[in-house]
Parts: structure tokens; sequence; C-alpha cells
């Protein structure tokens, strides 16, 4: 049969994605070993003397997070995480592919489906609902967080009365326990009556867990304990960047990060599935509204630059966005076939990629036995701009055998329709994120001596993908961070 030009086009088009995607992957990603990571934490905890290996981290913290940086760090040989991917990941494609009549039992419409199973409910990048991507949300540290932060306050009240009892305030005078997570976004203190209001209202941030009990009676465990393990791990990212900033900034407060993720009870853990990809083997067919030499590209030796400069380009499998918390830990994807075998990535240029400062556009590759963490826009505000968070988006295959994603509304029916891709035999993506953040009513507070301006320069804002917000027009001073978070949602729902 001879050859179109239409399809001498799409070659085309594939060949320059994968060229793109072999000149960008994984620049200037900075990797710190666990092992470093715990050696670093001991001797900040006891400085006797000059470290050259915890000053050589403090080093890496700038080149991942500051100006310059592209807002993610790897953290490899962390003990029992590959073991855990290699049960968890698996699990995720297992509950995606489950009939409706069991998914809707782990569905919560009351909490915007930002609690339990939620597809095609979120709308990215304009008006367009997400269907390319099924997700299961829970908090990893506690099932129910309005019971767990009640239970908090009534032993702070009885913790404060023995040291009222014994005349013994000094202990505590260093825990900032109850300002972080007690307060209104005045730093008042507020009562259990106010509180249990904030909660009512707010149930995507309080409402409990539920688990596929019945259905995948063993995810709730692994899940568990992967999103604990990966908070454990990030409160020691969190003493480094804490180091970093305080030798930068005098009126950052002491341990600011370390002190939010280890105090916070409010963590928001997202098991992710990216539904196989329309077969697009035919020039004709559009993919979430692209034709096949929409993908066309142009690339340097370091950086990928859309011909079009659509950044939606990239963006197939998961829109440009900031995180909005403090630090988003994350799992490296796994692919699977329709049998649920791990299978290499089956396109070079699908996968995660961020947009730098700097404009540059730059696809990471996250080695199967590290640990991802990146910034958030809580952090890049608690520091003033020192440390900054950076626009990423995933981009999907390039095709596949069967379709997953459904023309409907979400929710059942696109369930329906992911379990035909599944049986039609297309490759997904499985992943894990962990976003940690403060309480709703904690702070949102630039440290003394900079600015608002320092928090986002204006000169990065011109190379935000059209998508994303700028934070200015989201966070304004004197907000809580579950006022800001109302504001990001509303920005991007």
């Amino acid at each position: 049969m001879p050859t179109t030009t239409a399809a001498r086009d799409g070659e085309g088009a594939a060949a320059a994605a994968a060229a793109a995607a072999a000149a960008a992957a994984t620049t200037g990603v900075v990797t710190i070993s666990y092992h470093d990571l715990i050696s670093s934490s001991q001797q900040q905890q006891q400085p006797t003397q000059p470290s050259s290996l915890h000053d050589n981290l403090l080093t890496k913290i700038g080149q991942a997070y500051g100006e310059s940086g592209l807002g993610i760090l790897l953290i490899t040989d962390v003990p029992q995480f590959p073991t855990l991917r290699s049960t968890l990941l698996p699990l995720i494609q297992t509950m995606a592919t489950l009939p409706p009549s069991q998914l809707c039992h782990v569905e919560c419409p009351t909490a915007g489906y930002q609690v339990g199973w939620s597809h095609g409910r979120e709308r990215v990048e304009g008006d367009r609902f997400d269907r390319g991507k099924g997700s299961f949300y829970f908090n990893p540290l506690v099932d129910d967080l309005g019971v767990a932060v009640m239970n908090r306050r009534k032993m702070m009240r009885r913790l404060d009365a023995s040291d009222a009892a014994n005349a013994d305030d000094d202990a505590d005078d260093d825990q900032p326990t109850t300002t972080i997570t007690n307060s209104n976004s005045n730093g008042e203190p507020i009562d259990d009556a106010q509180f249990q209001m904030v909660a009512r209202s707010n149930p995507a941030f309080f409402a409990p867990n539920v688990w596929p009990t019945e259905s995948v009676p063993e995810l709730e465990d692994v899940a568990k304990e992967m999103g604990r393990l990966i908070c454990s791990v990030g409160r020691l990212v969190a003493r480094l960047c804490d180091g970093y900033v305080e030798s930068r900034c005098p009126g950052y407060p002491r341990g600011k990060l370390e002190a939010v993720l280890s105090q916070s009870l409010c963590c928001k853990a997202r098991l992710l599935h990216y539904f196989p990809p329309p077969h697009d083997d035919d020039d004709d067919v559009v993919v979430d509204g692209r034709s096949n030499d929409a993908t066309k590209t142009t690339t340097t030796a370091s950086t990928t630059t859309a011909a079009s400069e659509d950044d939606t380009d990239y963006s197939t499998w998961c829109g440009w966005h900031n995180d909005h918390g403090s630090l988003t830990g994350l799992v490296p994807a796994m692919f699977l076939d329709s049998n649920g075998n791990e299978v290499p990535c089956p396109d070079p240029s699908a996968g995660l990629y961020i947009k730098s400062r700097s404009g540059d556009l730059v696809r990471v590759e996250i080695p199967p036995d590290a640990l991802a963490f990146q910034v958030g826009e809580t952090t890049q505000i608690h520091t003033g701009g020192i440390l900054q968070a950076t626009p990423h988006a995933v981009r999907g295959c390039s095709g596949g055998r069967s379709s997953g994603r459904s023309s409907g509304s979400g929710g059942s029916a696109a369930s329906a329709s992911a379990q035909k891709g599944r049986s039609g035999g297309g490759i997904s993506r499985e992943t894990f994120a962990v976003f940690m953040e403060p309480e709703y009513h904690g702070d949102m507070d630039i440290p003394g001596g900079r600015t608002v301006d320092d928090t986002q320069k204006r000169e990065a804002e011109v190379h935000l993908p059209r998508s994303v917000r700028v934070l200015r027009s989201r966070w304004k001073e004197g907000m809580n961070f579950g006022e800001f978070s109302d504001a990001t949602f509303a920005a991007f729902h």
C-alpha cells in the first residue's frame, strides 16, 4: 500500500517527539541518596562541627528548588520503597477497572470527589474535563481528619492544664502546634464549635477516608504504608530545605517547613490511573482535540519547544499545573498492559514534563528506585520565593489499541469505558502522589525581609503555561491555607 503524505507527516511528528524527549530527559535533575539524607539530618540536629556533607546537600537543595532549578529532587535507595511500589501500583489498575456497581461505593460527591474515586470530574486547561486519568484520594495519616484534630485539641488542653498546675510551661515554649493548627487566618484561637463548623463546611478537606474493602481489600494497608513512608522521607527533605532558606533569609522562622509537615494531620494522597490512549494509527484521529500533526516539535541540545508553542501538546494525560501544597512526594510511574504485566513505556515522548522558569520544556524520567519530591506553592510563599514550584504536566502515549476514555460526563460510565480499554490490550500508566500540606487554618505568610514580588517574580510569570494562573491572582496576604486552597480550586475547576 503506498505511503501517503499524511502518513509520512505522522511518522515525522512521532520521530520529532522521540528526539525531543531524548534531548530533554532528566536534564538538570538533582539526586540525593537516602543514606546521605539521614547522615546530614543527624549532623544538622547535632552541629558539633562543620559538615561538608551537609553543606553539599544544602547546595543541592538550591540547585533543585532555587530560582534556576526544575523544582524537583530525587531521593534514591529508600528502604522498602521498591517493594511497596511493585505491590501498590498494580492495585491502582485493578481498582480503576472495577465495574461501576463497585466503584460507586467509593465515590464521595459531597466532598467534590476529592475523597475516594474520581474520574472525569476535574476541569483542566479551560473547560475540558480531565478524562485521561482516574484518581483515588485518601489521607494516609488519619482516616478521619476532623475526629483526629478534635482529639488532638482535647489532648493539648489536658497538657496545658497539667503544665499550668505544675507551673512548668517552659517545655512547650518552642512548640508551634497550637499556633499553626488551631488558629484562624488572623492567628486567633478558635473554639471547638468554630472548628467543627469549618470541618462541616469543607468536606473536601475533612471528609473521612473510604476504602474498597470488599473489591480490593489489600489496597488500604499498602497504600497507607507507602503514604507514611513518603511523608517520613519528605520531613527529612523539609529539614534540609529549612537549612537552605535560613542561610539566605534571616526573617525565616527556624524550622518552618519541617514543623508544618511534622505537625499537620492534613495530607492528601492520590493514586492515579492513566487510561490507555485512543488508537491513532489513522492520521485523521483527534486525541483530546488535537490532530496528529499538532505534535510536531523542534529541539535544541537541552530544550524542547512545541512548533505551535502550544503547551497543551504536552499535557494530554494531565494538564499543566503547580502543586499548591507544601511538598509533593511522587512515585515513579509503572506502565501495565491489559493483563496487568509491567511493560516499558511504549512512547519515548510520553511522561512527566516540567516548564522551567526560563521557559525550557524538560522531560523528567524518574528511575524506578527513586522517590521524587516537588516543591509546592505553599512552600514558595512560606520561603518568600527562595524555593519555587514549577509547572508540570504529563504527556500521554501517542496511541494504543483501544480507548480508555469516555465521551460522557465521567463517573461510572467512564469506568465502564476504562474496562473496555483494558480488555482491548491498551497500555495504562500507574503512579502515586502524596501532597503534604498545612492544616486548614495554617498561615500563608511570607517571611520577614521578603516581598510579594520576591515570592513570584514577574519575569517568571511570562513563561507559565497558559492554563496556570499566576500565584498573585489566588494568594493574598492574610489568607490561611484553606482559603488559598479554595481560591486555587476555584481558578482551576
